[in-house]
């Protein structure tokens, strides 16, 4: 795998990494909520107008198109797994800011997941 190539698919799986953590920043700071026929406008617009769920959105536009051009270079069959990389930055980072739990089982998962990316990574000529 070329350089630009490498670089095109971790920028577009750092983005949705990205978006995934302002989506939870947003939600957070919205609070919990339910969608009901009477609530869904208000609810709809908090959310919609929340400025982190609006960043979160942002970083999966521009996500998708640095992921089509990875894709138009790399075969999906490499390219796919590597997304699992942001499950490994996205634990990892909401246990800093969030606090959300990193157990012992977690960290092996991670390892498991990371060793199967480079794996992947290797097979290809």
């Amino acid at each position: 795998m070329s350089t630009v190539s490498f670089a095109l698919l971790m920028t577009g799986v750092l983005l949705n990494a990205c978006a995934q953590l302002l989506l939870k920043a947003g939600t957070n700071a919205v609070g919990a909520f339910e969608f009901t026929s009477e609530n869904i406008l208000p609810v709809g617009l908090k959310l919609a107008l929340e400025p982190h769920i609006l960043g979160g959105m942002l970083c999966y536009v521009i996500s998708l198109v640095v992921w089509i051009l990875g894709l138009s270079r790399v075969p999906v069959s490499v390219a796919y797994p590597m997304l699992s990389v942001g499950y490994v930055l996205n634990a990892v980072i909401a246990w800093q800011i969030f606090g959300e739990s990193l157990t012992a089982q977690k960290l092996v998962g991670i390892g498991f997941i990371i060793l199967g990316v480079v794996l992947v990574t290797r097979s290809t000529p």
